[in-house]
């Protein structure tokens, strides 16, 4: 199937465009990530994404009941229909500086300029080319700018847009594109839950009220516990406290103490009896910490919130989508190879949707840090392969 596309004088004269056009990628790409997309907050950008997107010609840009960013390349028929993604938000909260910063090499520096900027310049400039070159396709793409993949997100954006939006029972073939690289195929949803964990307790003076629960001392045997944990290297399963926070003072005994805790496994079975063991752990350090109270002194109260919940599951690698995005990167001189991730594609995946994440081309570094990098040299690449897959799913009229 590639190798007809790639025969296709429409293709050839895309690559071209991905090619020429380098340099307006690049400004389109600053354009995108220098308007904040925090957690929650993505609304200026999403704004920003339609215009684009509309001024591509595509059908209905519009942000959804959600705050996703949707817009429609109607084709021949609308199915197949394919939907490319590309997320919004960034980890970086409000407030966050992400003005890109250009070095004469070209590399750009900036909050969220490769998770996920590129994959939002990816989208653009993907509609930008089927736009000027008239390409004719059999079937629909709908171009989509998700909200909330990233942290607490818990890919709120996709959840809505496949389970609750018009376009859910439509879609036949899910693709993300998200970070950069050509090699990446993304086939397999790593599974992962995260719990908010809060102590509460009297508190009290350290000296004073000493024999008090203390709630930060409960975490800390539950910490202690979690790290315990025989975590096996095969099936990959990995547990990781984020955050954790409370108390007032040196001195002061807190009335409250929380902490994030990230879960994640390749086995669903595996992910069950490492979250069977965290929220027992939890409730046996609160019970620890009462056990050694002074007499009369109130008991501690823990609450094990459950704060994202992302399915697992795998689009089998014999599956024609899984094969199209790794003869298209074959076809490009790169050697495919395929990964297990947590991405937007894993609600597709769980849904029975066929869906890959795959890179944008170029290289990056440093991510979820302020001093994020993107390359955009081989961008064009990253472009090239997106576009044979996507026509290899909705089919190219010649």
């Amino acid at each position: 199937m590639v190798r007809g596309l790639l025969g296709a004088e429409c293709v050839r004269r895309a690559f071209r465009f991905f090619e020429e056009q380098s340099k307006s990628f690049d400004e389109e790409h600053a354009a995108l990530v220098r308007v904040p997309a925090p957690p929650f907050g993505e609304s200026k950008r999403a704004a920003l994404l339609r215009e684009k997107l509309e001024a591509c010609g595509l059908e209905g840009a519009s942000l959804d009941g959600e705050g996703n960013c949707v817009a429609l390349r109607r084709g021949e028929a609308l199915r197949p229909l394919l939907v490319l993604s590309a997320h919004l938000d960034t980890v970086f909260p409000e407030g966050t500086d992400c003005e890109v910063r250009r070095e004469p090499s070209g590399l750009m520096r900036a909050p969220g300029v490769a998770d996920d900027g590129c994959g939002l310049a990816a989208l653009v400039a993907l509609a930008r080319a089927l736009n000027e070159l008239k390409a004719e396709t059999h079937g629909s793409i709908l171009f989509v700018g998700t909200v909330g993949e990233e942290g607490e997100g818990d890919l709120r954006g996709v959840r809505h847009l496949l389970t609750a939006s018009e376009w859910g029972p439509s879609a036949d073939a899910f693709i993300s594109i998200d970070g950069p690289g050509l090699e990446r195929i993304t086939h397999a949803a790593l599974a992962s839950r995260r719990y908010r964990v809060t102590c509460r307790g009297a508190g009290g003076h350290s000296w004073g009220d000493f024999g008090v629960p203390n709630p930060v001392h409960a975490l800390g045997r539950a910490v202690a516990r979690l790290a315990a944990y025989p975590a096996p290297k095969r099936p990959r399963t990995t547990f990781n406290v984020g955050r954790i926070e409370g108390g007032s003072g040196v001195n002061v005994i807190p009335r409250e103490a929380r902490m994030d805790v990230d879960l994640r496994s390749e086995s669903p079975a595996e992910l069950g009896r490492l979250d069977a063991f965290f929220r027992r752990a939890a409730r046996e350090s609160a019970e620890d910490e009462n056990a050694s109270r002074r007499q009369g002194a109130p008991a501690l109260e823990i609450e094990i919130r459950l704060i994202g919940d992302r399915p697992g599951g795998a689009t089998a690698p014999e599956q024609p989508l899984v094969r199209l995005a790794a003869e298209a990167t074959r076809s490009l001189g790169a050697k495919p190879y395929l990964d297990c991730s947590s991405t937007d594609s894993n609600i597709a995946i769980s849904r029975g949707l066929p869906a890959v994440t795959i890179g944008a081309g170029g290289t990056s570094g440093n991510t979820h840090t302020l001093d994020e990098w993107y390359d955009p040299a081989g961008r064009d690449l990253g472009l090239k392969r997106a576009l044979l897959v996507a026509l290899g799913v909705v089919g190219l009229k010649q």
